[in-house]
């Protein structure tokens, strides 16, 4: 099978899929039981990131997102509480803590529901939650932090790129050269900054000593069951518990939900934005693979993440 037949294939896979998806948000949000809902969930799914990733990585869960979900829930009178689905293997550290002080200042009682992984950042995010429900085999922790430095004179030198830098900092170019000694103590001290913030966090959120904390933060993953003896989550159990903790802490006798969704995107957004996964193979056709992943490398900005 030829490359093109590959690709056309890949592409109205994409779009047929694309398209259930859309249909079936569209229904879930005309069909929702609004009236009488006294308890809100929004579903949080993916990578956390600044900005959403185009159909090229999954959509993620990102500050914007979470805002205009938890603007909806403050805004809506007869919703009293929020329950948060979360599965997320966590991300950078600016959206995380940018969604974790959402959650800290958000005036109505809100719980998290882990789902198969609650990782790191989606971790740190469920720590300013009131309460935390797992399932005993869910997967959470890994506080930690980490950073990826790409080393990228072997492409260059691949591609017969030469590339001469100009900088007026001693250390700008720290994120496109091989790191040295130095360097590496630079970032290492990035990095300790942003462990003491998560560990601090995870202390004053789940209410523990900072030194327990401190000896759980190894970037160890911690089954539900293990979490629940260490203090990381108050329960075990899934959606329908998370919901029963919600009624409880709102005061609620008889909670009904209501399921909030963002807005669907269009299909020019899905398949001719920036992101899209036609813009990708467009680029690649255009630039050849291995010119259109030194582009995606170097728009790549290296950031920490938890």
């Amino acid at each position: 099978m030829s490359r093109n037949k590959i690709i056309a294939i890949i592409v109205v896979g994409v779009i047929v899929v694309s398209l259930i998806v859309l249909v079936w948000v569209g229904l879930s949000q005309m069909i929702a039981p609004r009236y009488g809902a006294n308890i809100g969930i929004i579903t949080l799914t993916g990578p956390i990131e600044e900005e959403e990733g185009g159909l090229l990585a999954p959509y993620g869960i990102t500050p914007e997102l979470v805002r205009g979900l938890l603007e909806r829930v403050e805004g809506d009178g007869r919703l009293k509480a929020v329950v948060l689905r979360i599965n997320s293997p966590g991300g950078t550290v600016a959206a995380s803590q940018e969604i974790g002080n959402m959650i800290k200042e958000f005036e109505k009682p809100v719980v998290v529901s882990m789902a198969d992984t609650v990782a790191s950042g989606g971790y740190y995010i469920s720590a300013h939650a009131d309460r935390i429900v797992a399932q005993p085999g869910t997967l959470t922790g890994s506080i930690g932090v980490i950073w990826t430095h790409a080393n990228l004179d072997g492409l260059f030198e691949k591609l017969g790129i030469e590339v001469e830098t100009i900088t007026s900092g001693e250390h700008k170019d720290m994120f496109v050269d091989p790191l040295t000694p130095e360097r590496r103590q630079i970032f290492q001290r990035l990095l300790d900054e942003a462990y003491d913030q998560f560990i601090q966090t995870v202390a004053e959120g789940r209410d523990l000593e900072l030194s327990k904390v401190r000896k759980l933060a190894t970037g160890e993953l911690y089954i539900g069951t293990q979490a629940l003896e260490l203090g990381l989550v108050d329960q075990l159990g899934g959606l329908n518990e998370a919901i029963e903790a919600a009624a409880e802490l709102a005061e609620i006798e008889v909670p009904l939900t209501m399921e909030l969704a963002p807005p669907a995107p269009s299909l020019l957004e899905l398949f001719l934005g920036q992101g899209s996964i036609l813009w990708e193979l467009a680029i690649a056709r255009v630039l050849g693979e291995e010119m259109a992943l030194l582009r995606t490398l170097l728009n790549t900005y290296p950031v920490p993440r938890y």
